[in-house]
């Protein structure tokens, strides 16, 4: 990576600038939920992949929050829910949605 061109650094600021929304909300995904296993007691191995899978998972539902015509604020509010529900609670949810849907 070549730190004397400027330009390089502009290009990065501004993508930077321009999925900030997402980016919060998944490092506060992120935050919550390794914060959530270390009050729980559980192990550094358990906080990664919680926090890994969080993360992604909130990266996952920031275009359907676009999609639903919902303001990229929102991206925040589900960060934070999708950090504090952590990744079993979602799997329980995605699983009687999908059975709901299945059956009718």
């Amino acid at each position: 990576m070549n730190e004397k061109d400027p330009a390089l650094w502009a290009v990065v600021m501004t993508w930077l600038a321009a999925h900030q929304p997402q980016l919060f909300a998944a490092g506060l995904s992120i935050g919550i939920a390794v914060l959530r296993v270390v009050y729980g007691g559980g192990t550094r191995r358990q906080m990664f992949l919680e926090g890994a899978l969080c993360g992604l998972i909130t990266l996952a539902l920031v275009p359907l929050l676009e999609w639903m015509g919902l303001p990229q604020g929102m991206a925040t509010f589900a960060g934070g829910a999708v950090g504090f529900m952590g990744v079993e609670k979602l799997r329980g949810y995605s699983d009687l949605f999908l059975s709901r849907k299945a059956q009718g």
